[in-house]
């Protein structure tokens, strides 16, 4: 019995035996199998690239500038008074000779009047002097009358010229004054709030009435960074860039909204000295404005009005653009992803300093010839082979980044 159940344990590590030469063998036969076929690569990733060339385009710097009225009268009183009338309507437009205000002029009505009369009573002393200074004269001759007499007569004469001229300057005086009793426009504008009406004692030269904004044409400012001013010295040195006379350079402006002003404007000042509180040179464009002569509400332009400035002018030569979606943001900055000769992708730092269009302009990292990634950033890394094709561009929306931005509160370049 014993024997019988010893048989059978040892037949039962047999087959256990067995069954594992088995598996083992057949697993070899497996791996011998396969051992005479290559492993399967994966394919390359496909990606869109632009080839990177030159071109001469225009340059056009885009600013924030602020309008100001051409023209910005302060209407103030010549004379000291009480003002009787006021003959405008607030916040319209006014022409030149549009009476304003009225002080009351009696009383100076009567001192042009009591220097009238002084002029007369000067005029007919004179001429009873050079009468008298005509009678003596003859007489010295004949020793009639003295030297001193003669003297006299003279001196006379000359005293009352000296009168009469007196009287005539407190008569010019009088007749400005009085003139001034009614305050006219002096030019074209719209006129704003009256700080003062009937009634009211305003005194000469002093008290501020109103305010007449003459808005065609309008102006301008803006203040371009210094950073600029010397980086565009630096192209126009290196002949990167064209300029024409700085009083050529014209201006577009744009709005809040997007919209553009129908008018261009050309530059007519540039300040000599750079302001040291904001690092910025102050410049001003001359638009047209037909419209600020129209009736309040027509007009597209106000003072203190804050717009787009785009400086039309400059021509870069041989500038690099490359589509927007291709310019990537890191830590460091800007970067590429460039096609070598290996068809291998490497990471390039660039300076994009703006946009043109739909595209950047490069400053420094690219050269013509470049293959320059557009599409397909998802599917590599730096040191992956590629299969490239060209760019499609239009096919998928761009994503928007905001550019660098070149704006202080306003700009221009010398």
């Amino acid at each position: 019995m014993q024997q019988t159940f010893e048989w059978i344990i040892s037949s039962t590590s047999r087959i256990r035996s067995a069954m594992l030469i088995a598996g083992i063998g057949f697993l070899l036969i497996l791996l011998s199998a396969c051992a005479g076929q290559p492993p399967e690569t994966p394919p390359m990733p496909q990606v869109e690239v632009v080839i990177v060339s030159t071109q001469t385009i225009a340059d056009e710097p885009e600013f924030i500038g602020q309008t100001e009225a051409f023209r910005p009268v302060e209407i103030r009183p010549q004379i000291s008074g009480i003002i009787k009338q006021v003959y405008f309507t607030e916040g319209r437009n006014v022409k030149k000779g549009d009476r304003l205000y009225l002080i009351d002029p009696v009383p100076f009505k009567a001192i042009h009047l009591s220097n009238k009369a002084k002029v007369a009573q000067m005029q007919a002393r004179l001429q009873q002097a050079q009468q008298d200074l005509a009678r003596i004269k003859p007489l010295l001759e004949k020793q009639a009358v003295s030297k001193k007499n003669v003297d006299d007569a003279e001196a006379e004469v000359r005293a009352t010229k000296a009168a009469l001229e007196a009287a005539q300057n407190d008569l010019i005086k009088a007749k400005f004054d009085l003139d001034n009793t009614l305050i006219t426009a002096p030019v074209n504008g719209r006129i704003g709030r009256s700080q003062f009406y009937e009634g009211r004692l305003v005194s000469a030269q002093e008290a501020l009435l109103t305010t007449i904004a003459q808005l065609d044409p309008l102006y301008v400012s803006v203040n371009v960074p210094e950073n600029y001013l010397l980086r565009r010295r630096r192209e126009l040195t290196e002949q990167t860039v064209e300029s024409p006379d700085i009083f050529q350079l014209r201006g577009v402006l744009t709005f809040s909204d997007g919209s553009v002003y129908p008018h261009e404007g050309i530059l007519d000042f540039a300040e000599a000295t750079i302001r040291p509180q904001t690092g910025t040179l102050q410049g001003r464009f001359k638009f047209p404005h037909p419209e600020g002569n129209l009736a309040p509400g027509h007009a597209y332009l106000y003072p203190g009005q804050f717009v787009k400035v785009r400086v039309k002018g400059y021509v870069r030569h041989n500038a690099v653009l490359i589509p927007q979606r291709a310019v990537q943001q890191g830590p460091a900055g800007s970067f590429v992803f460039v096609i070598d000769a290996e068809e291998q992708v490497e990471m390039r730092p660039v300076l994009a300093s703006a946009w043109h269009g739909k595209e950047w302009l490069i400053e420094s990292g690219l050269q013509p010839g470049d293959r320059v990634v557009a599409e397909g950033f998802f599917r590599i890394m730096p040191g992956v082979k590629v299969q490239t094709i060209p760019y499609q561009s239009g096919k998928t929306p761009v994503a928007v980044i905001s550019p660098p931005s070149e704006v202080s509160t306003g700009q221009i370049a010398p």
